[in-house]
C-alpha cells in the first residue's frame, strides 16, 4: 500500500503534468477534489492536501466556494525540457552546467560528486529525524557570526588529526566549500590582482576568480605537487597575491603533495608574501593523510577549507575556513555582509551525522569501493586505449589522456547527445593545453554505456 506522503505526491505529479503538457491551461478549474479522489482512488483528504500544497507552490490558486484554478501565464518550455544545449562554449562552467541541468537518465562520468546510492543516505535521515524534534530557535534562527560552536569545535578535532592545529575561534562555518574560498577573495584581492593555479586545477576556481576579476596565472602541475621551478618564476614574474590548490587529493588528477615540494612552496610563498587557500574538501576519501599546507604552515599564510558536500549531502550546504588568526574577523564581517548569520540546520545535521556511530564504517566502505571502481574504470579506459596520467592513491577522480589525434572537447559533445556527460581537460587547463585529457569520476563509471559510447565517440571521423 503506498503511504500518505507518496499518494499526495502522485495526485501533485498529475496536475503538474497536465499543466506541462498545457492539458490545463492557465484559468483552468482543476477536478473537484471529490472527482480527483474518485479518479485516482484515493481520499479526499489527500486530495485536499495535495492541491493546498500545488497552492503553495503558486502552480494553481484556491477561490473560495469555486475550486482550485492553474494559476499564472503557461509555462514556456526551457531547455531542460528539450535537453542540454550541445553549442554551449566548453569553458570551466560547461561541465557544472551540464551535469546539473540533465535528468537523471543521463550519465555523468564528468561529475565531481558521488551517485546518490554512495551517499550517507541513513545517517542524513537520523540527523534530520533528530532535528525535528529539536527546540524551537535550532529550527528557526540564525545562527551565530561564527557558526555552530559544536560543530567548529569537533572540525578543530578532526583536523588536528591531519596536523592542523587550529582554536575554534580561528574556524568559521560557510554555506559551502565554494562560499569559504568566495569570501577569501573578497577578502584579500582586488581587481587585477594575480592568483596562481594548478594547471590543471578544478575548473570552478577558474570561474569564480573572473568573477573577481582577477589576473590567473597557472603553474604545471606535477605527480607531487607545483612544478617548483616554474612556481618560483611565477612568484618573480607576477607578484601574485593568492595561490589556490588542493594538496590532499588533487582535483583533477588524483595527485598526492609530497613533503619536499610542500616544504618548498612554503617556504617560496614565506619570502614573496603569499597568501595560500587550500581546498581539502576530499579529505575523507584518503586512505592515509597527505601533507597539508596548512599544518606545516601553522595557519599562519594558509587558510585551510572543507565541506560535506561529498560525503554526506550536497542538498545540505556546509563548509568551513580554518584561517591565520588575523583574517578572522574580516571574514565574518563579509559573511554577515554576504548572507547574515548562515543557517543552523544544516549544521546541526551535519554534526549529528559525522558524530553518528556508522559514519566511519559508511566511509572505509566507500573507499573500499571507490578502490575497485578505479581498478574497473581504468582497465576499461586503457582497452580503449585512453590511459592514465598516474593511479591516483585514493579518491574518486581520474585524468586521462586519449589516444593520439583525439580531441577532449569535440568527443564530449559528440557523447553529450547520447546522453554520456564527460568532463574535457581544457576547461581544468588555464594554458588550454589539456585538449587530449578527459577527468572520469569512477564512482559515476559503472555502467558499460559509459565505454560504448566513449568508444563510438573516439572512432568517429573529425
Amino acid at each position: 500500500m503506498q503511504r500518505k506522503g507518496t499518494r499526495i505526491a502522485a495526485v501533485m505529479a498529475d496536475v503538474r503534468s497536465k499543466i506541462a503538457a498545457r492539458a490545463y491551461l492557465p484559468g483552468t478549474r482543476l477536478p473537484s477534489v471529490r472527482a480527483q479522489a474518485r479518479a485516482m482512488r484515493l481520499s479526499v483528504s489527500t486530495v485536499v492536501e495535495a492541491y493546498e500544497r500545488l497552492a503553495a507552490e503558486g502552480a494553481v490558486a484556491s477561490r473560495p466556494g469555486s475550486g482550485f484554478y492553474v494559476a499564472g501565464p503557461a509555462a514556456p518550455l526551457t531547455l531542460t525540457d528539450i535537453g542540454p544545449r550541445l553549442d554551449r562554449a566548453i569553458d570551466p562552467l560547461w561541465v557544472s552546467r551540464q551535469a546539473l541541468e540533465t535528468g537523471a537518465g543521463s550519465l555523468k562520468p564528468g561529475c565531481g560528486w558521488l551517485p546518490a546510492s554512495w551517499m550517507y543516505e541513513a545517517g542524513m535521515r537520523r540527523a534530520l529525524r533528530a532535528l525535528a524534534r529539536a527546540d524551537t530557535l535550532e529550527l528557526t534562527d540564525y545562527a551565530t557570526p561564527l557558526g555552530h560552536p559544536a560543530l567548529r569545535r569537533f572540525l578543530c578535532r578532526r583536523l588536528a588529526a591531519t596536523g592542523v592545529e587550529a582554536a575554534p575561534e580561528q574556524l568559521l562555518l560557510t554555506e559551502s566549500g565554494t562560499q569559504a574560498i568566495d569570501l577569501i577573495c573578497r577578502y584579500l584581492l582586488e581587481p587585477g590582482d594575480t592568483v596562481l593555479v594548478d594547471d590543471p586545477c578544478y575548473f570552478n576556481f577558474h570561474a569564480l576568480l573572473k568573477a573577481h576579476r582577477a589576473h590567473v596565472v597557472g603553474v604545471p602541475y606535477t605527480a607531487n605537487g607545483p612544478d617548483l621551478e616554474r612556481f618560483e618564476t611565477a612568484l618573480r614574474e607576477h607578484a601574485p597575491r593568492l595561490y589556490i590548490t588542493n594538496s590532499g587529493i588533487h582535483n583533477p588528477t588524483g595527485a598526492t603533495l609530497s613533503q619536499v615540494v610542500a616544504h618548498r612552496v612554503l617556504k617560496l610563498a614565506d619570502a614573496a608574501g603569499l597568501a595560500i587557500v587550500e581546498d581539502d574538501i576530499f579529505a575523507d576519501f584518503e586512505l592515509a593523510p597527505a601533507p597539508r599546507l596548512a599544518a606545516f604552515d601553522g595557519l599562519a599564510r594558509v587558510a585551510h577549507i572543507g565541506s560535506f558536500s561529498k560525503t554526506i549531502s550536497a542538498s545540505l550546504r556546509c563548509g568551513y575556513i580554518a584561517a591565520p588568526a588575523g583574517w578572522i574577523e574580516g571574514l565574518t564581517d563579509l559573511k554577515i555582509a554576504t548572507s547574515f548569520g548562515g543557517g543552523r540546520l544544516a549544521a546541526d545535521a551535519v554534526l549529528t551525522a559525522l558524530t553518528d556511530a556508522g559514519y566511519r564504517r559508511h566511509m572505509e566502505a566507500v573507499r573500499l569501493r571507490l578502490a575497485e571502481a578505479m581498478d574497473k574504470t581504468l582497465s576499461r579506459l586503457q582497452a580503449l586505449g585512453i590511459e592514465p596520467w598516474l593511479r591516483p592513491q585514493a579518491g574518486m577522480f581520474a585524468w586521462c589522456r586519449l589516444p593520439d589525434g583525439s580531441d577532449a572537447a569535440a568527443i564530449a559533445r559528440t557523447c553529450l547527445k547520447d546522453g554520456v556527460i564527460l568532463a574535457p581537460g581544457n576547461a581544468f587547463s588555464q594554458s588550454q593545453s589539456a585538449g587530449d585529457f578527459l577527468r572520469f569520476n569512477v564512482a559515476q563509471s559503472a555502467d558499460s554505456r559509459v565505454f560504448e559510447v566513449l568508444a563510438r565517440a573516439i572512432a568517429a571521423p573529425p
